[in-house]
């Protein structure tokens, strides 16, 4: 009898103590893995954010530069600087000769491309222009379109918040003064000049005039021109600041998702800070 007693009283007391103690340890566990997984998360949309931002500004360096001096690098400088920063991006093959392609007008495949601008409201209310050069129109505007929607934008008319543009940058050079060059601007048919950030030449120009200008410009000047767009610059009384935590991480979602599309060539915001 007072074995059996025993037995029914280790049998009780241990039971409790393997439960709790069971408890106790799987919590640590199961909160532990669960942030590792979020971090994981977190910096993998982050560097992916960042890749294809890198990637679209790579890929635009190399068609501006085959636009403006050819698609040889033995004779265009610009472009084996260019290629030179793209292999250190580690940016795909497919991509750099699509960039190539682009700035000489073609797609990949040699067909013309055609232009295409799709407009959009983001989160935040911030006003979106997006440019895109293909040889497939339809699937493209589908395919951006749907890009748009499924991240919280809506397609509709924006550029009304816009001015086109026509933007020349000249090739830094020291001791340069937007002031000095003045003359030769307004002369070569510039709409405004500017010196930025890096001590460039920024020259201004109708869409329509853009290396008419730049070329005259560049010749009067004796300087070179390292960048010529078409750009869309949002008008002052519209800009948006976006501050809110949610819209900033819908906007950067959206954007992308964008920068993916292999037709989208840039995309303009209306917002204070650059996205």
């Amino acid at each position: 009898m007072a074995y059996q007693y025993s037995r029914l009283l280790k049998k009780s007391y241990s039971a409790p103590v393997c439960n709790a103690c069971r408890s106790f340890s799987s919590a640590p566990a199961l909160l532990s893995g669960h942030s590792k997984w979020a971090t994981i998360r977190h910096d993998k949309a982050k560097n992916d954010k960042v890749k294809s931002k890198e990637r679209q500004m790579v890929s635009k360096e190399i068609s501006s530069a085959t636009q403006l001096w050819g698609p040889d690098p033995k004779y265009n400088p610009r472009l084996t600087l260019a290629l030179s920063n793209a292999k250190r991006a580690s940016i795909p093959k497919i991509v750099i000769e699509a960039a190539i392609a682009r700035g000489q007008g073609l797609s990949v495949t040699g067909q013309a491309l055609e232009s295409l601008t799709i407009e959009a409201m983001l989160p935040g209310s911030v006003a979106a222009v997006i440019e895109c050069q293909t040889d497939q129109k339809l699937r493209v505007l589908q395919d951006v379109r749907h890009a748009i929607k499924t991240y919280g934008g809506t397609v509709t008319p924006t550029t009304f918040l816009f001015e086109k543009k026509g933007r020349v940058a000249m090739e830094k050079k020291d001791g340069v003064n937007a002031d000095d060059y003045l003359d030769h601007a307004i002369e070569a048919g510039a709409t405004d000049i500017v010196t930025d950030e890096e001590g460039r030449l920024i020259v201004f120009t109708d869409p329509s005039e853009t290396k008419k200008v730049g070329e005259t410009f560049s010749k009067s000047a004796g300087l070179t021109i390292e960048e010529l767009e078409i750009f869309w610059d949002p008008n002052p009384d519209t800009l948006v600041d976006v501050q809110d935590e949610e819209h900033t991480k819908a906007i950067d979602s959206i954007l992308s998702a964008l920068r993916d599309e292999p037709g989208v060539q840039d995309i303009y915001l209306n917002t204070t800070e650059k996205l």
